[in-house]
C-alpha cells in the first residue's frame, strides 16, 4: 500500500471521511434541533445549551475514531507537530482560551440566550453562546461576534429584571441630557406625559432620575420595562423622540 508521511493513504482517506462525517453530522444535528425547539417551544438559553452539547459531543467522538483509526503512529504524529507547531501554536492558545472562557460564562451565566445585553461597547440581544464566540443582534440589525476570551475582559450589563411576582421581564436604562433652559419641574413634566402614553402596552410604568447636574447640562437615567428584548430597539427611540420634541416646544416657548 501506498504512503504519504510514513502513513498508509487508506488512513488518510479513513481521516477525510471520519472529519467529513463530523461536519456534517453537526449541521444535521445543529439543524434537527433548532426545528425541535421551535415545534417543542423550548426558551432559547435551552436550545443553545442542547447544540452545544452535541457539538462538543460529536467533537470528541471524531478526536476519538481519528485516533483508532489505523493506530496513528507517535512518529507521525511527531512529525505532524513539528510542521504546524509553530503556525498553529499562537491559535491553539487562543482557541482553548476561548473555549474555557465560553465553558465559564455557561457556568457563570452572566445572561442567557435571548437576554439584552451590554458587552463593553456591544449592545443588543444574545442569539447564540458557541465554543468560541458569543453573538449579538444589535439595533441595526447586525449580528456582531464577540470572543468568549474578551467578554470576560469587559463589564457585562444584563438588562433582566425580576418583579415582586416573580414574572421576569426586561429593565433597559439610557441616559437623557438637557441644557437648563427648561426648568427640573417641566423636564419631569414631559417624562410624565410621554411615559403615561405607553404604560398600558408595558409591564411596568417607565421612569426616570435626575443622575447628575453640571453647569450646562442635566442628565436624566430613564428606566424602560418590556416583556420582550427586541421591544427595546424601538421603544427606546420612539420614547426619546416624543421627549425632546416635548422639550424642544417648551424651550421655544420659554425663549420667545
Amino acid at each position: 500500500m501506498a504512503e504519504l508521511f510514513g502513513v498508509d493513504l487508506s488512513t488518510i482517506i479513513w481521516i477525510i471521511i471520519i472529519a467529513a462525517v463530523a461536519i456534517t453530522l453537526e449541521r444535521l444535528v445543529s439543524r434537527y434541533l433548532s426545528h425541535f425547539a421551535k415545534r417543542a417551544k423550548l426558551e432559547p438559553s435551552v436550545t443553545n445549551n442542547l447544540v452545544l452539547t452535541f457539538r462538543i459531543l460529536i467533537l470528541i467522538g471524531a478526536v476519538f475514531a481519528l485516533s483508532r483509526v489505523g493506530g496513528l503512529q507517535p512518529e507521525w504524529i511527531l512529525s505532524v507537530s513539528a510542521i504546524g507547531g509553530a503556525a498553529l501554536g499562537f491559535a491553539s492558545q487562543k482557541t482553548l482560551g476561548n473555549f474555557i472562557a465560553g465553558l465559564f460564562l455557561l457556568a457563570a451565566r452572566p445572561f442567557r440566550v435571548g437576554d439584552y445585553v451590554r458587552i463593553g461597547t456591544v449592545e443588543g440581544i444574545v442569539q447564540e453562546i458557541t465554543i468560541n464566540y458569543t453573538k449579538v443582534l444589535t439595533i441595526g440589525n447586525n449580528t456582531v461576534s464577540v470572543s468568549n476570551l474578551q467578554i470576560l475582559d469587559r463589564d457585562i450589563t444584563n438588562c433582566t429584571y425580576e418583579s415582586k411576582k416573580s414574572l421576569s421581564h426586561y429593565c433597559y436604562t439610557f441616559e437623557v441630557g438637557f441644557d437648563h433652559s427648561v426648568s427640573t419641574e417641566k423636564i419631569a413634566e414631559i417624562f410624565s406625559e410621554v411615559f403615561q402614553r405607553h404604560i398600558h402596552t408595558l409591564p411596568k410604568k417607565p421612569s426616570c432620575m435626575l443622575t447628575r447636574s453640571g453647569a450646562f447640562e442635566r442628565v436624566y437615567m430613564v428606566y424602560l420595562y418590556v416583556e420582550h428584548p427586541e421591544d427595546i430597539f424601538t421603544l427606546r427611540p420612539q420614547v426619546a423622540e416624543e421627549v425632546f420634541k416635548r422639550w424642544d416646544m417648551e424651550r421655544t416657548k420659554t425663549q420667545a
